[in-house]
C-alpha cells in the first residue's frame, strides 16, 4: 500500500504494509539509518523521532500512523550539527558508545520545545531513554547547556 509522509521536510511515498514499524521504513526503505533499533518494544528510546513535533518511539509506531504527518529524524534536526542540543552534546562530550545518542538527542530536542528551561524533575519525567553506558550525568549537563543556549538566544 502506498503511503505518503513528510520526512525531514521532503514528501515521500512508500509502498509498504501499513503495519510496518516506522523505524524500519525510515531505515530500510528510505535509508535514514541515524535512527537506531534498540529493543523493539518502545522501552529504550534509541529509535526516537518526532511526529508532528512530538517525540515518538518509531519501533512501535506503524507507518500508517505517520501517514500525512511530518516526521523528523536525527538527519533532519540539522545538517551541520548546529542544533543547540547537538552542540551541547559535543561540548559536554556526552557519547560513550554513542548508540543511544540519536534517540536521546531527539527526545531532548522535543523536551526543550515543550519546556525551554527544564528542572531536574522535568528531565527525569521526560527523558526516559536508556543509555547502557550510563552517561546520565553528562546527558543532564548537556540538556541544561542546550536549554541555557536556547533560552539565551530567544
Amino acid at each position: 500500500m502506498a503511503l505518503s509522509l513528510v520526512v525531514n521536510g521532503v514528501e515521500r511515498t512508500v509502498d509498504v504494509d501499513p503495519d510496518t514499524p516506522l523505524l524500519w521504513v525510515l531505515r530500510d526503505t528510505l535509508g535514514l539509518t541515524g535512527t537506531k533499533f534498540g529493543c523493539g518494544i518502545a522501552a529504550c528510546g534509541a529509535c526516537t523521532v518526532h511526529i508532528d513535533g512530538v517525540a515518538e518511539r518509531s519501533c512501535s509506531v506503524p507507518v500508517e500512523f505517520a501517514a500525512g504527518k511530518a516526521v523528523l529524524t536525527i538527519e533532519g534536526l540539522s545538517t551541520d550539527r548546529s542544533h543547540p542540543v547537538q552542540k551541547a552534546w559535543i561540548a559536554e562530550d556526552v557519547p560513550q558508545c554513542g548508540y543511544c545518542q540519536s534517540g536521546m538527542i531527539m527526545a531532548t530536542a522535543a523536551l526543550l520545545k515543550e519546556v525551554p528551561n527544564p528542572t531536574d524533575e522535568d528531565i527525569n519525567a521526560y527523558i526516559t531513554n536508556i543509555c547502557r553506558c550510563g552517561t546520565y550525568t553528562r546527558i543532564r549537563k548537556a540538556i541544561k547547556r542546550a536549554a541555557a543556549e536556547t533560552v539565551g538566544a530567544g
